[in-house]
């Protein structure tokens, strides 16, 4: 996935190139091109750590449940102007590139967060903290914006919109939308869809017992400790 959000990102800057009246500077104030930005990094991260250690530390699944409630939102609101530029009869392009960040790499994200058994209970207090990100960059825009004369969505400059009144409508609505995704992904961490304790050993042999004893013929660990219950179950019988 991070190999694939650096070149759709690629694929994205060349094609804002070919638009003469864009300013390169503006593609980086995109709330989209920011959240796929931290979405390369902290998938990088996950794919170390996936290789280096058994389980992921409960700090990269809370990154990873910000950056998969970021780009979601992305898409989502991308997919919202999309339909309404429909209804309103002007078309906005979608380039391949565009795709892949607002809908491809969202949907493999939320696929992702939805199969992996193995994540942290992400507290439910991460929701304050879920909506930090998307306010200070609200903040800068919308003070950016009456500076360098260019809103990256319509809906945040009053003069597209019927005034500072459907703005506010707007972002509201936003804020919900983050917040309800953010909530849906911490909800999901508390499915016992593979409870803990029958989870086998990370990279155990077929039979449960743990490579390195199943390589010397003996019992691993958790086996080991089953016979020792049901050695105390038969003396307590006996």
């Amino acid at each position: 996935m991070a190999s694939l959000g650096i070149l759709a990102l690629t694929g994205y800057f060349v094609y804002t190139l070919g638009v003469a009246s864009f300013a390169i500077v503006n593609f980086f104030s995109y709330f989209t091109v920011q959240s796929a930005i931290a979405a390369i990094l902290v998938l990088i991260m996950a794919g170390v750590m996936a290789v280096r250690q058994p389980r992921d530390p409960a700090w990269l699944d809370m990154a990873r449940a910000m950056i998969t409630t970021y780009i979601l939102v992305s898409g989502v609101v991308y997919a919202i102007i999309v339909m309404q530029s429909a209804g309103a009869n002007y078309s906005i392009a979608v380039p391949w590139s565009s795709q892949i960040l607002h809908f491809w790499i969202p949907t493999l994200a939320l696929a992702d967060w939805i199969i992996d058994p193995f994540k942290a209970r992400v507290p439910w207090r991460y929701l304050g903290w879920v909506i930090v990100f998307p306010v200070l960059w609200l903040v800068f825009t919308l003070v950016r914006g009456p500076i360098a004369g260019w809103y990256p969505y319509f809906f945040l400059d009053s003069r597209q919109v019927s005034g500072p009144t459907e703005t506010v409508f707007y972002c509201a609505i936003i804020v919900v939308i983050i917040t309800g995704i953010s909530a849906l992904l911490i909800a999901l961490t508390r499915i016992d869809r593979m409870p803990r304790h029958r989870q086998p050993l990370w990279g155990a042999t077929p039979d449960g017992a743990a490579p390195e004893a199943a390589a010397h013929g003996r019992p691993g660990a958790d086996d080991a400790e089953l016979l020792r219950d049901a050695e105390r179950l038969e003396r307590a019988k006996g």
